[in-house]
């Protein structure tokens, strides 16, 4: 273990932080997983069941509205609140019985979408009380391996309850973690002070802030855009999964589980090594070896063999945060403090919306065309993505662009 990740796990922040990502991921990785899975199986429809995955991620076309919430109020209140909410809003999902009723299953996961942008606005908000500047490399890994590292099990344990008890069972367990991380996020010691409602520009102001703040410094812009190419990759790479499962290797829905988690192997080792890359390369070119590794692994799957398609799983885990990783700890680098949530929201748009709008293409292809024709051409842009991310140049501090201060918002 580095010195500087040991500097981390010794802060008491920081370890409540990523201890609140483990319990809140376990839930989300289970639900994710089980969410197509129980759709496939009311309905016998691998476009339906990838379809889940859009309505997870079609909120984050909304990032910069929904970020402004996260610069408005107590970002570890609004943690504490969100998380709370949805698990109350996961019982909806226990009055799921049959085909007719799987349009709660599409609402759900729509709202799940919604307060993932929000979580992950607050949270790259706390970020910056939370962890020192030099140590932002190994706490982003970390956290993505704590987040990814739950995929090891709680794709099989959700797959296994699936099959026990049906999807009501993974919908408790889901609300139980929710819960858990909400106590979690409670005890993480941050001052906090939010601006009066008099201090408060409009907030379509606001989103402006927030997107002008990305455009303005260049190595994030980049990152993100690179970013925003490789999750569009990962989108048709997603809605292929069920036919790769089905058509490709013969399997039931729930193996989808087994590939999501030798998928968590590769995520948990990518994030585990992220500080220490990141200091010996620079961002951009971290993200574009990161992407490549991603579009080979892409590849594999779309090798009718078991063991390639398990490979390429893990490289797909391996590559895919790099650029991610990379993304974030620029943006996080150089964004002032009061823009974060809003400047993080619309880099998590950017990066994820292409995401949604390419799974759902997926969806509709996977009904009309081979499989393999579709994660052809996501391992293409991936490899386009690792070509235009090898191009950014981080920006020394005193080069770093500052905030337009005529319209710098008030800081807390």
């Amino acid at each position: 273990m580095s010195w500087a990740v040991s500097r981390v796990l010794r802060d008491r922040n920081a370890c409540l932080y990523l201890a609140g990502v483990v319990v809140s991921g376990f839930g989300t990785s289970a639900m994710a997983l089980v969410s197509g899975v129980w759709v496939k199986s009311l309905t016998g429809s691998n476009s339906l069941a990838a379809l889940t995955g859009v309505c997870l991620w079609l909120p984050t076309l909304f990032g910069p509205v929904i970020g402004v919430a996260a610069d408005r109020v107590r970002r570890r209140t609004l943690l504490v609140r969100t998380n709370l909410a949805m698990g109350v809003v996961l019982l909806a999902l226990l009055t799921v019985r049959s085909e007719a009723q799987v349009w709660v299953v599409f609402a759900v996961m729509t709202l799940y979408g919604v307060s993932g942008v929000l979580l992950d606005a607050a949270e790259a908000g706390l970020v910056g009380t939370t962890v020192r500047a030099e140590l932002r490399g190994e706490f982003n890994g970390l956290r993505m391996s704590a987040n990814e590292g739950t995929k090891l099990l709680a794709p099989l344990v959700g797959a296994g309850l699936f099959v026990r008890f049906g999807g009501h069972g993974v919908v408790l367990l889901d609300a139980v973690t929710f819960a858990a991380a909400a106590g979690v996020f409670a005890l993480v010691r941050v001052g906090e002070e939010p601006r009066g409602p008099a201090d408060r520009p409009h907030w379509l102001h606001e989103t402006r802030e927030g997107v002008r703040g990305l455009r303005q410094r260049p190595a994030p812009r980049r990152l993100v855009v690179a970013g925003a190419a490789t999750m569009a990759a990962a989108g048709l790479n997603g809605a292929a999964i069920y036919a790769v499962a089905d058509q490709g290797l013969h399997q039931e829905p729930a193996f989808v589980g087994v590939l999501y988690a030798v998928q968590g192997v590769g995520s948990v080792a990518a994030g585990l090594v992220a500080g220490t890359a990141l200091r010996g390369l620079r961002e951009g070119m971290f993200a574009a070896v990161g992407s490549a590794v991603f579009a080979v692994g892409i590849a594999l799957r779309a090798v009718p063999s078991l063991e390639l398609a398990l490979a390429g799983s893990a490289l797909i885990g391996l590559g895919l945060p790099c650029v991610l990783i990379a993304a974030m700890t620029a943006v996080q680098r150089e964004t002032p403090e009061a823009l974060i949530g809003r400047v993080a929201a619309t880099a998590s748009t950017l990066m994820f919306a292409p995401n949604a709008l390419t799974a759902a293409a997926g969806a509709g292809l996977i009904a009309a065309v081979d499989h393999r024709l579709v994660l052809a051409a996501a391992s293409l842009t991936a490899l386009a993505a690792a070509a235009y991310a090898a191009r950014a140049r981080a920006v020394p501090p005193a080069e770093t662009p500052g905030p337009d201060k005529s319209e710098a918002p008030t800081a807390p």
